[in-house]
């Protein structure tokens, strides 16, 4: 038991103490590796969800994480069948590296890499080149997979750097959808991404506390419970 509190310790799941461990009210940050496992089931149904907002044809921005990789690979799926139907393709844009390389490959997305200097944690590109390459475009959507989702602070993340870079996706947008697993509710990170009021709709898992949905959704946010 004292090794694998340890081992939790290291990834900043919980807080040693003395005699125990407790959990954190402040979301931490953990390289993209220790994520991928964690609720994979609900991270798909979630990514789904999310996909099934789009319409065809729509400009998409994506943000990096192990669940917008999901939307993105979802996206890519439909705008397949959507291109071979009606002949409309997606094009999406992006500053995590990872989505950009799966994507590339797929001619029926477009895909839009911003400039920047890759974080290794996320695999995101950040920093003002990222900001300025999205000042001059226009985004029917943006999908943000974020950190942390208080009723009160917002949608936000650990660094300030992809905080940057995701507020100028959301800011670039018709309509802002938050990925977050209902683990993400009620919690705050570091620095914000945007405010309540901002976001369209919030996609979560069954597992979301009731009372925070009934919140989010009285101020206005279609929470999704998948």
């Amino acid at each position: 038991m004292r090794r694998d509190m340890g081992e939790l310790a290291r990834q900043q799941l919980l807080t040693r103490t003395r005699g125990g461990a407790v959990l954190s009210g402040v979301a931490y940050d953990l390289p993209l590796c220790y994520k991928t496992a964690r609720k994979a089931d609900e991270m798909h149904r979630i990514a789904r969800a999310a996909a099934g907002i789009v319409r065809p044809g729509a400009v998409v921005g994506l943000n990096g994480g192990t669940t917008e990789s999901e939307v993105a690979r979802e996206l890519a799926t439909r705008s397949n069948s959507a291109a071979q139907s009606a002949g409309t393709s997606l094009t999406l844009v992006t500053n995590a590296i990872n989505i950009a390389n799966e994507l590339a490959v797929r001619p029926h997305v477009t895909t839009v890499v911003t400039g920047g200097v890759a974080r290794t944690n996320s695999y995101e590109l950040t920093g003002p080149g990222a900001v300025t390459a999205l000042l001059a475009l226009a985004l029917d959507y943006a999908i943000l997979g974020v950190d942390a989702m208080d009723p009160k602070f917002g949608a936000s993340t650990h660094d300030e750097g992809e905080a940057s870079v995701n507020r100028a996706l959301a800011e670039r947008a018709e309509q802002v959808i938050v990925v977050a697993d209902s683990t993400k509710l009620g919690q705050r990170a570091f620095a914000r991404v945007c405010t309540v009021a901002e976001i369209s709709v919030l996609v979560t898992d069954r597992d979301a506390p009731a009372a925070l949905v009934e919140q989010l959704s009285s101020l206005g946010i279609d929470v999704l419970c998948v």
